[in-house]
């Protein structure tokens, strides 16, 4: 379904962490981007194994993971439908979902909860309807995202990723566990009571040893941010030239920035960051971000 695409490692050149490292996954598409790219994978092999012609999924209002679904759905000769989490609205990522023609069924937040429920509701004539879950949280992203470990040298001390549902990290400690590295996991949850992330980690795993968990770099909870984090990113993408998003990568890199403050590391210690894309996310926010560099 998707070429092999073995992205980039750099290296960061003006930082305060000599051995820091950045796996450029948000160089692999503009639309199916870094890890949705890996998630959407074996997903869309398994709809065609299936003879699945209607992908159907979930997401916010502001979801890379919806036009990533979108964008793969129409190259790969699927209908695509989504779930859109809240009130009706127009912006600029669900109208590249349309233009990729997705179509959209807004929904309450009540009943947005019961994923299942609204796609039996909605699909239960449609046997060409194929269910993926919000964010692509499955086996199949798993094996997916645990494909980085073979794209990644390993000789690695510490992998660094952001974190929503937790499939990615679940990924990339399979292939940590797969190779038998030493590799110690860190894991950033974007939300508030990101501690269940390790029982879903757990679950694809089976062993949680080598995971790290951050908990305290959310700035407030899901696509939330403060200034603090904004002004962090502007920063740091005017420095590194790597455009970084403000609800995902810049609470990851953050993150790393301020363990390193405080001693966190060894010397020598060698760093990789997950770059997983989503840059689109930037337009969430683009009122703040003015508001910082005016």
């Amino acid at each position: 379904m998707f070429a092999t695409i073995n992205s980039p490692l750099h290296q960061l050149r003006h930082n305060e962490i000599s051995g820091l490292w950045v796996k450029r996954d948000d160089l692999i598409d503009p639309f199916i981007s870094g890890n949705k790219w890996r998630k959407l994978k074996y997903i869309l092999e398994k709809a065609i194994r299936l003879d699945k012609l209607h992908l159907v999924t979930f997401g916010g209002a502001y979801s890379n993971h919806l036009l990533a679904t979108a964008a793969a759905a129409a190259r790969a000769g699927f209908r695509a439908t989504a779930f859109v989490r809240g009130e009706p609205i127009e912006n600029e990522i669900l109208l590249l979902c349309r233009l990729y023609g997705m179509k959209l069924i807004f929904t309450n937040r009540e009943e947005y909860k019961n994923k299942p429920a609204l796609f039996k509701d909605f699909f239960k004539d449609d046997p060409s309807a194929f269910f993926i879950d919000e964010g692509g949280a499955s086996p199949e992203a798993v094996k997916g995202c645990a494909e980085i470990l073979d794209e990644l040298p390993e000789d690695i001390d510490h992998i660094f990723c952001a974190a929503g549902t937790g499939t990615t990290a679940a990924g990339l400690l399979r292939g940590i566990q797969k190779k038998k590295l030493k590799t110690q996991l860190h894991v950033i949850p974007v939300l508030k009571g990101g501690d269940f992330i390790a029982n879903e980690i757990y679950n694809y795993t089976g062993n949680i040893e080598q995971l790290n968990l951050h908990t305290d770099y959310h700035f407030g909870g899901y696509a939330k941010t403060q200034p603090e984090l904004l002004a962090f990113m502007t920063r740091f993408i005017a420095k590194e030239g790597i455009l970084i998003d403000p609800v995902y990568t810049a609470k990851m890199f953050y993150a790393i920035f301020d363990l390193a403050k405080n001693n966190y590391f060894k010397k020598n210690d060698k760093i990789v960051a997950i770059h997983t894309g989503g840059l689109l996310g930037i337009l969430g926010k683009k009122e703040k971000l003015a508001e910082v560099l005016s």
